[in-house]
């Protein structure tokens, strides 16, 4: 995979820039404009080099057709305000622009084409759509490491008809994935939560032979603790778990790999009922595990201090409600204080994470944040991303 940062003659190049500016909109508004603000340095670096830009993106999930609501407009004038560039947004069928469309004269840089979902073409990684929007510039650079585990048109296709790049952010995902990965610095932890262990197994699965301790925490742990022999009263639990625990536990103990699960916890009566702090024998069953306990934390924190590379993919609990947040808080602060020290090499990723860390704006206190959800998933899982596979 070759960097786009690494080519020296790019002079009057037209640029092919496959971006993910699929940001949330409410009444054409932008409500978080991360990913916008994570490709503006390869956006100043193309500018730099005298480049003319042909930004695809898309808004959404159109299915093909045009969804007015879905229109990258809002995204064009935000770029716009932070580049200090005139961005022109071309609305005409993508299908019957030619490179003559596009660049009127000298002093336009950048153009955006439409949402390029509204074509179905795309999804369906047709060839000829590929080939057609190849025509349009000399380098194809991609720099939406979120959308690289869609087999799409202008994401693997289209790397067979122009010499193609990675972008400064991919470049950066991809690095961060790897220190984690494969480029690792032992020991190294993995926190991961979620609702259900089911659909994180294929991570710890791939994760247990790499790593020292993977925390398990969030409501999947409630299924490790019940089939622990503890009561966890009207917990969220998923049935029918009791195999993939068992595997989970077998590989741990072949592959050398400690798992950690809540030794307490705080609970409630519902979502919004009062916090207690309980150990798990003494879980009624009119109550709900909602965040980790002071003990369990305590434990983390002392992994946290014993590890040179964490990982972190889930809170540890209900923390929509700040009753319910504070192990993950507590996490947060631990990972952060090591981070701040050069002590430990940290990656988080996923929803619910990014939105915690972004409520305690500790986004830039990490080494690496990703909002790549599925692709960041898929990623840890072991697969092969079609989009980074399309760049080697």
């Amino acid at each position: 995979m070759k960097s786009i940062s690494e080519e020296l003659n790019l002079n009057n190049q037209k640029i092919l820039l496959r971006l993910d500016l699929n940001v949330p909109l409410i009444d054409d508004k932008i409500t978080d404009t991360t990913r916008i603000d994570k490709i503006l340095p390869t956006l100043k670096f193309l500018i730099s080099q005298n480049t003319k830009i042909i930004i695809i993106s898309h808004v959404g999930r159109p299915k093909g057709q045009v969804v007015n609501e879905l229109s990258l407009r809002p995204i064009c004038n935000d770029l716009e305000m932070k580049l200090s560039q005139n961005i022109k947004l071309i609305s005409k069928d993508i299908k019957e622009i030619t490179s003559k469309d596009l660049f009127n004269n000298d002093h336009e840089k950048i153009v955006v084409l439409e949402n390029i979902r509204f074509y179905p073409e795309e999804e369906k990684n047709n060839p000829q759509f590929a080939k057609h929007l190849a025509s349009l510039a000399d380098i194809y650079v991609n720099d939406a490491f979120s959308c690289s585990h869609r087999a799409h048109a202008s994401i693997d296709e289209i790397t067979n008809f122009l010499p193609c790049y990675s972008g400064l952010q991919l470049d950066l995902e991809v690095g961060a994935l790897k220190k984690i990965t494969s480029e690792i610095k032992k020991p190294i932890t993995c926190i991961i939560g979620g609702s259900k262990v089911s659909t994180k197994i294929n991570i710890i699965k791939n994760l247990i032979p790499k790593f020292d301790n993977i925390i398990i925490v969030g409501g999947m742990a409630n299924n490790i603790i019940k089939y622990m022999g503890n009561q966890i009263g009207k917990s969220l639990k998923e049935e029918n778990c009791d195999p993939i625990i068992k595997e989970i536990i077998s590989l741990s103990e072949t592959e050398n790999c400690k798992i950690i699960y809540p030794q307490d916890a705080v609970v409630g009566k519902n979502l919004n009922g009062s916090p207690q702090t309980k150990e798990l024998s003494e879980i009624s069953s009119d109550e709900m595990i909602l965040d980790i306990g002071p003990k369990t934390i305590g434990i983390i924190k002392n992994i946290i201090d014993k590890s040179n590379t964490i990982l972190w993919n889930g809170p540890a609990g209900y923390f929509e409600n700040p009753s319910f947040a504070n192990g993950s808080i507590e996490i947060a602060k631990k990972i952060i204080e090591n981070n701040k020290s050069n002590k430990i090499y940290s990656v988080a990723g996923g929803g619910d994470t990014v939105s915690l860390l972004n409520s305690l704006n500790a986004v830039n206190d990490f080494n690496f944040v990703s909002t790549a959800g599925g692709a960041f998933l898929e990623y840890l899982e072991g697969k092969e991303l079609p989009g980074i596979k399309a760049l080697n």
